[in-house]
């Protein structure tokens, strides 16, 4: 069972990174920089990583640190993981879909997750052993415990991805519309919020054909919490970059049996 004080040490590291990033959206004079890989970050991705750095340092000094923008990799202890702002493009853009995510891992399994979303009013946390949570509204509102939803069949599902753009560089657009063709609907809600509507049992499934460590790790837990299951395309770990699938333990089977043949660009 993960411990309650980490869990209340996540939840108030997200307090921390809300007050950034809301005084931070939409401002005027937000700085954006592109990274080597052409994704953007701002001075608040990087003011928000710094704070929970310094705040973990102080707080949990023997815990090894990784975050998005400033490094640092999991150890076989302890390692806090950070993305200071998942949905980076939203955020530079005046969209409200952005979020922070938390996430400690004990021996590279998640054990603690919280993924704030202030602009949505939103806050989803879980910690092994101890469920899946939402908060919705203002602070202080009751949270409420959350469960995938009871589909068993694909022509019954919700399906999301990010980018359908992404299938065909990192694993095979033509087995993500397998999936969607025998599902009931398909949408792009995208990064973090699909992942967390699984859990809530809002969306059947969440399937996406690549993610980084800091991506997945606290939706991981979140969804597994719930009742849910989270790993790669293939049913492994989805901590090693070969995408993400989420659902209930019927759907995936089913999901993953349709997305895991394909191993890359030339399965297109």
């Amino acid at each position: 069972m993960a411990r309650q004080d980490d869990l209340e040490l996540a939840l108030g590291l997200s307090d921390i990174a809300d007050r950034i990033t809301g005084r931070r959206f939409q401002a005027l004079d937000l700085m954006v920089r592109e990274k080597p890989d052409r994704t953007p970050v701002t001075d608040a991705d990087t003011a928000v990583e710094t704070a929970v750095r310094e705040a973990l340092a102080s707080a949990r000094p023997d815990d090894a640190f990784a975050g998005e923008e400033t490094g640092g990799s999991v150890t076989a202890g302890r390692t806090w993981m950070l993305d200071p702002i998942d949905g980076t493009k939203n955020f530079l853009r005046g969209v409200p879909v952005w979020a922070t995510l938390i996430a400690l891992l004990d021996n590279g399994r998640p054990t603690v997750g919280v993924i704030s979303a202030p602009a949505l009013h939103s806050r989803w946390w879980a910690a092994a052993e101890r469920g899946a949570w939402l908060r919705r509204g203002p602070v202080g509102s009751a949270p409420l415990p959350l469960r995938v939803s009871g589909s068993t069949r694909l022509a019954d599902a919700y399906l999301s991805t990010t980018s359908t753009r992404t299938w065909d560089v990192f694993h095979s657009r033509a087995a993500y519309l397998r999936l969607a063709e025998e599902c009931w609907e398909d949408r792009a809600f995208g990064d973090f919020l699909q992942h967390c509507m699984v859990a809530e049992g809002t969306l059947d499934i969440a399937a996406e054909p690549v993610v980084n460590p800091w991506d997945i790790a606290a939706v991981q837990i979140l969804v597994a919490e719930a009742g849910g299951v989270c790993t790669d395309l293939l049913g492994a770990s989805p901590h090693h970059g070969t995408g993400a699938l989420s659902a209930n333990p019927q759907l995936h089977r089913l999901a993953l049996k349709i997305l895991s043949p394909a191993t890359g660009p030339s399965a297109v």
